[in-house]
């Protein structure tokens, strides 16, 4: 299928960037439902599951709503009202969505799947307000075992791309910039073009504009939302994914060893992936204990994050404590 769609010069006006959590929520679940995980978050999907499936994620309410292939529903991403927006903005967008919006989704869904639909999804199609604050509560627990644990670098890849982005818009124009988006997307003759898609885009009943959403887990595809009277959709791929999970050096880590300690160093060193204080103990080779203590010192400086997972606590690097270990180019 390939889609056209059309951009005045008011369009091009409001045409933006934005950094959405749910868009991460949506793709990444899309890739744990594939018969095979994309290449460069195999790693992740194989911390995440067990996680998961211990909190019964691998059989709720967005295992049953997000398909390997097909229709999205487009209530999970409602159009971020800032650049970057919280995820707690996004979710009371989601529960306060129009029954009427749920149903067509939901709709979209059934015929997908020759009419028919879970009991679950049938009771959300009957009364929506009644279970949208159920589907909120599951996203947060997935986006705790799931995404939390690794945002920091995942913020910073979505961050860069829009930077990078914002810069060709400057140099180039807005149009150099919407070419180079995806191999699937061009822009020719005052329109975007877009081929192999599943679902059309086009301006009709939509709003003006075009809000752009880099993802990183949406690769290697674009994926898109149209919505009545709302700025449609675009998620592409977003530069760097395939470093995104690498295990890092670490060039400034002697230097950092020298004001914080090297075994205070060495933990954050470690924390390529999020651990738990067990964990962390073995890779470094220090006691329980004293892991415990430094944790504690590096969360109150601001350098880790904490997201429990079951009965475990995961810790996790935050986006200072990156900045301090990676030398920027």
């Amino acid at each position: 299928m390939k889609a056209r769609l059309t951009f005045s010069v008011n369009d091009l006006a409001e045409t933006r960037f934005a950094v959405s959590p749910m868009w991460e929520v949506v793709t990444s679940c899309r890739a744990l439902a594939a018969a095979a995980v994309p290449d460069p978050h195999r790693g992740w999907a194989d911390q995440v599951r067990p996680r998961l499936a211990a909190a019964g994620l691998d059989r709720g309410w967005l295992a049953d709503m997000i398909p390997p292939i097909g229709h999205l529903p487009d209530f999970l991403n409602p159009a971020p009202a800032t650049a970057s927006p919280d995820l707690s903005d996004e979710l009371a967008a989601i529960e306060a969505t129009d029954p009427e919006q749920v149903r067509r989704d939901l709709d979209c869904l059934a015929a997908e799947r020759d009419g028919r639909l879970s009991s679950r999804l049938r009771s959300l199609h009957r009364t929506p307000w009644t279970y949208l604050p159920r589907i909120v509560g599951e996203i947060e627990d997935y986006w705790r075992l799931a995404i939390a644990p690794y945002w920091a670098r995942i913020r910073s890849v979505l961050e860069a791309d829009v930077f990078h982005r914002g810069r060709q818009v400057a140099e180039q124009g807005t149009a150099q910039a919407l070419d180079e988006l995806h191999h699937t997307v061009r822009w020719a003759s005052g329109g975007l073009h877009l081929v192999q898609r599943h679902c059309a885009i086009t301006r009709i009943e939509t709003g003006a504009g075009l809000l752009l959403v880099p993802s990183v887990f949406a690769w290697p595809r674009v994926l898109t939302r149209s919505v009545v009277s709302e700025s449609p959709q675009l998620a592409y791929p977003a530069r760097g994914i395939g470093t995104l999970w690498e295990r890092r050096t670490h060039e400034r880590m002697d230097a950092l060893a020298a004001v914080i300690g090297r075994s205070r160093a060495l933990i954050l060193a470690e924390l390529d992936s999020p651990a738990s204080t067990t964990e962390l103990a073995q890779r470094s080779g220090l006691s329980a204990a004293g892991v415990s203590q430094h944790l504690t010192a590096l969360r109150a400086a601001g350098l880790t994050s904490t997201h429990r997972a079951g009965r475990s606590v995961l810790y996790a690097r935050t986006g200072l404590a990156d900045a301090l270990l990676t030398t920027q180019a």
